[in-house]
């Protein structure tokens, strides 16, 4: 079965969870703990995206974020092809260290974010890694010692997820405090790392003509947490971007015709999108090229790489690059 696109907008929550390949260790020391520290406190201010929780684990760790203008996919591929970079010098060691793509989960904030920082911030003690709740207060790799001001983390918004606690910091602490303990006993919780589809009603086409009501707690599909009418919002939106690059298909544009669009905008050769080089005008070129290509087309880094030459972090960075340029010189595929 093909992997599931992911879902991703500006303003959207997302648990995040990376694991170990072969559920070996990521993280051997603090150090490397240190590391993806560093990254994030670099990363998350950058890319203007906000962290509600967080923890590292040996083989794995969660988080809680809330994109805002770049995506989840470019603040990934940063934080962990850098990380890994890092951890197999360190460690003397090649080959690959995450299990797959990480695992994201876009979530209904106003009926999960609760939960899912209660849930992320106890797994130091669901793992015996600190026995007790005081322990977990002091514990300088979880998100929980910051939200109870033990530990500063400046790219942690601890602000906001106090205020669903209290008026006051100091209420809000003792409130989240309380609840945090409240769910000690709670064990792991499946339903908070997402879902099978609904495949006894056959799909969410099904599920609409049963009318299901959005206070209703379903199950959709492992990409999303939420109420139904929550599910049908985040997949309407997500098919209008589908539908997007299916129609640009259905009009003939295919990466040449991207290319003769790059080429009338630069006015340069067609040839001169698709070749190598260092000149300025050829490198913005190529970036906005790589930008429609990838986010307007849906047409993947690896395929990208392969008809460019050259490597995917490559085509990556390009993407990047002339989502900057699209933006600043308000640049249309279709005019």
């Amino acid at each position: 079965m093909p992997r599931l696109a992911r879902l991703d907008a500006p303003g959207v929550v997302h648990h995040i969870m990376i694991r170990g390949i072969e559920r070996r260790k990521i993280f051997r020391n603090d150090k490397d703990r240190e590391d993806l520290l560093d990254r994030l406190s670099t990363l998350l201010p950058k890319t203007e995206t906000s962290c509600y929780a967080w923890v590292f684990l040996p083989n794995h760790a969660h988080f809680l974020f809330r994109t805002g203008p770049i995506p989840l996919a470019t603040l990934m591929r940063r934080l962990l092809t850098g990380y890994a970079v890092s951890f197999n010098s360190r460690h003397k060691r090649h080959g690959q260290l995450f299990q797959n793509r990480y695992k994201s989960i876009v979530c209904q904030e106003d009926v999960y974010l609760r939960e899912l920082v209660r849930y992320i911030h106890l797994n130091p003690i669901r793992a015996g890694i600190v026995r007790t709740l005081n322990e977990l207060n002091k514990y300088a790799y979880c998100g929980h010692s910051v939200l109870m001001g033990r530990k500063k983390r400046s790219w942690q918004d601890v602000d906001y997820v106090l205020s669903y606690f209290g008026k006051t910091p100091g209420r809000a602490r003792k409130e989240y405090y309380s609840y945090v303990e409240a769910g000690l006993d709670q064990g792991r919780r499946n339903e908070l790392t997402g879902g099978g589809l609904i495949r006894s009603l056959g799909g969410w086409s099904e599920v609409r003509k049963y009318g299901l009501k959005g206070q209703e707690h379903i199950k959709s599909d492992e990409r999303i947490l939420g109420e139904s009418d929550f599910v049908a919002d985040v997949l309407s939106n997500a098919n209008e971007k589908f539908d997007r690059k299916y129609e640009l298909k259905r009009l003939g544009y295919d990466l040449d015709r991207i290319a003769e669009r790059v080429a009338e905008i630069y006015e340069i050769g067609l040839d001169d999108v698709y070749l190598k080089g260092k000149q300025q005008k050829r490198v913005k070129a190529r970036s906005l090229f790589c930008f429609w290509a990838v986010r307007e087309l849906g047409i993947s880094l690896t395929e990208l790489a392969r008809r460019l030459g050259i490597s995917v972090p490559g085509v990556g960075y390009s993407v990047e690059r002339g989502e900057t340029i699209a933006r600043e010189n308000a640049y249309q595929l279709i005019e």
